[in-house]
């Protein structure tokens, strides 16, 4: 490979790490010393490994990863700042010679660690608070309607269903900002920042669901909904909240959670068919060693 940056994206429970650990066993035997950057929303917070499925202290072991753990599950975190801790971890470790493998299935950090982002300053938190009580309130739906009458452009972009681009969108038109473009030039670039290679991993939708199903049961074995009531009980930032299955574990509810993962895991897949210059690889029936002798022959 020419490009010293591999970025495995893809929906949750496809085996990214699997895959990282495998590529990296492969380049370290070539000589290069492999490291990954994660982009994941919510694997930079510390104290929640294994509701957001974090690599293990023993995949650790195997593979450096970095931005994981790193913020303190009562502090905010935004995808801005994320932006500068991964160019600054990209730049250093490029600089040292290592090969670069960032790894995670957050659509727009993965934006953020490859190129520049196109970011609106902050609006008042009161703004979004309205809009935010409106959305527990009314439901994504009656939001959909306000902007429907307010732009009509902007709201054909926007699916009915998705409350939280909703109320960004809401209120950046209340703070006097035109919002980014929602469409697919926001999710991605053709112009990053280093060359990079952009591999996104698939596999068969219904078998995606059992295998998200199983490893949700499997968290919650481990105790996953310990660590949720642990964040709680710490202060957990809205932010850190949002992590899937965070408020259904605190409500009980493990069936809600599966339900919420397949339907994030299904707008991933959506997201990397639309990326430009993506390399989809079918992981199905195949191990992470089959798929890591196709990436490093």
């Amino acid at each position: 490979m020419d490009a010293r940056i591999l970025a495995i994206f893809g929906p949750t429970g496809v085996g990214k790490t699997a895959v990282a650990l495998a590529v990296a066993k492969r380049l370290r035997a070539r000589g290069q010393r492999p490291v990954a950057v994660s982009a994941d929303a919510m694997q930079v917070y510390a104290g929640l490994p294994i509701l957001t499925g974090a690599a293990t202290a023993a995949e650790r072991a195997r593979l450096d990863h970095r931005l994981v753990g790193h913020v303190p599950v009562t502090d905010t975190y935004s995808a801005g700042a994320y932006a500068a801790d991964a160019h600054a971890q990209i730049d250093s470790l490029l600089a040292e010679g290592a090969f670069v493998l960032i790894v995670g299935g957050t659509g727009l950090y993965l934006r953020a660690a490859l190129a520049e982002l196109d970011l609106r300053p902050p609006v008042d938190p009161a703004i979004r608070a309205r809009w935010q009580a409106r959305l527990d309130a009314d439901g994504p739906a009656a939001l959909h309607g306000v902007l429907r009458q307010r732009d009509v452009a902007l709201a054909a972009r926007i699916a009915p269903a998705d409350g939280h681009r909703l109320v960004r969108t809401l209120e950046l038109l209340d703070g006097g900002q035109r919002p980014p473009g929602l469409g697919d030039s926001q999710l991605w670039t053709e112009t990053t920042r280093h060359p990079t290679r952009l591999v996104g991993l698939t596999t068969d939708r219904e078998a995606l669901y059992a295998t998200i199903d199983a490893r949700v049961d499997a968290m919650v074995a481990a105790g996953a909904a310990d660590e949720v009531r642990a964040a709680d009980a710490a202060g957990a930032s809205p932010t850190a909240r949002k992590a899937l299955g965070f408020e259904e574990l605190l409500a009980g509810d493990v069936e809600a959670m599966k339900a919420r993962t397949r339907r994030y895991a299904k707008r991933q897949l959506t997201w990397m068919r639309k990326l430009p210059g993506v390399e989809v690889l079918d992981v199905g029936g195949r191990t992470a060693e089959d798929i890591a002798r196709e990436l490093v022959p």
